[in-house]
């Protein structure tokens, strides 16, 4: 079975930063790309982050830009996200999430497959 568990949310003040992981089983990690999508209540789940297989691609949601950065190690088949300054508007619940294909880059949400259940990071004022 595919299992992708996030950890490292919690609650922080504004300009704190935060680190959060996801644990990758079931997969080639190797040969996936990774994505980090989130939810604020009441809003739709929005693209964050990408990070190819290989770490030789990034790209980022304008909104996290310059603060987030997304980086990948292949041999403990995790991948993290980097999130600093932190602000009230980055509250929301974060999701790690695979591709259904092998070597895919891609930020359609509608093109990944495996998905974690997602680590609430709460900032506030």
């Amino acid at each position: 079975q595919v299992q992708l568990v996030e950890s490292g949310g919690g609650l922080v003040q504004a300009g704190d930063s935060l680190r959060l992981s996801c644990a990758v089983s079931g997969l080639t990690f190797s040969k996936y790309a990774m994505g980090w999508f989130r939810q604020a209540p009441g809003k739709e789940r929005e693209f964050v982050a990408l990070i190819n297989w290989s770490s030789g691609g990034t790209a980022y949601a304008d909104s996290v830009k310059d603060r987030f950065t997304v980086s990948r190690d292949n041999a403990k088949a995790t991948v993290y996200l980097q999130m600093n300054s932190l602000q009230p508007e980055d509250t929301a619940v974060y999701y790690c999430a695979a591709p259904g294909t092998q070597l895919y880059y891609t930020d359609r949400q509608d093109r990944y497959t495996y998905w974690g259940q997602g680590t609430q990071v709460t900032v506030s004022s």
